[in-house]
């Protein structure tokens, strides 16, 4: 079983830098895509940003220029450095893992969520 932690979250003031980070704890063999979503109250979870293992990105047009995710492949961790962070980018931030091919106790894929981490940004 592959569970996903957060961590990094907290409250920071308008224009303030938080680092998140999401560390798997389980057998994983490989991984499709590694993201990061985000929740605020009242609206739909949406994708921030998402890295493969060779490194290609994507960027939400909201997290372009201020957001950056990383990943390091050998410790199945994805980072995501938020910089320039305004009121509205508070809420719940998520990882996801996509595919995960793991072996133990038994081969599959699947696709695997964090427990959410609250961002909190003061004006």
């Amino acid at each position: 079983q592959v569970q996903l932690v957060e961590s990094g979250g907290g409250l920071v003031q308008a224009g303030g830098s938080l680092r998140l980070s999401c560390a798997a704890a389980g057998s994983i063999f490989s991984i499709n895509v590694m993201d990061w979503y985000r929740q605020a109250p009242g609206k739909q979870r949406e994708l921030v940003a998402a890295i493969t293992p060779n490194g290609e990105t994507t960027y939400a047009d909201f997290a372009k220029g201020r957001f950056t995710i990383s990943g390091d492949n050998a410790e199945n961790t994805v980072y995501l450095q938020m910089n320039s962070l305004k009121p509205e980018d508070t809420g719940v931030y998520y990882c996801l893992y996509e595919g995960v091919y793991s072996v133990v106790p038994e081969r599959r894929v699947a696709d695997y969520w964090g427990q959410g981490i609250q961002v909190t940004v003061s004006s």
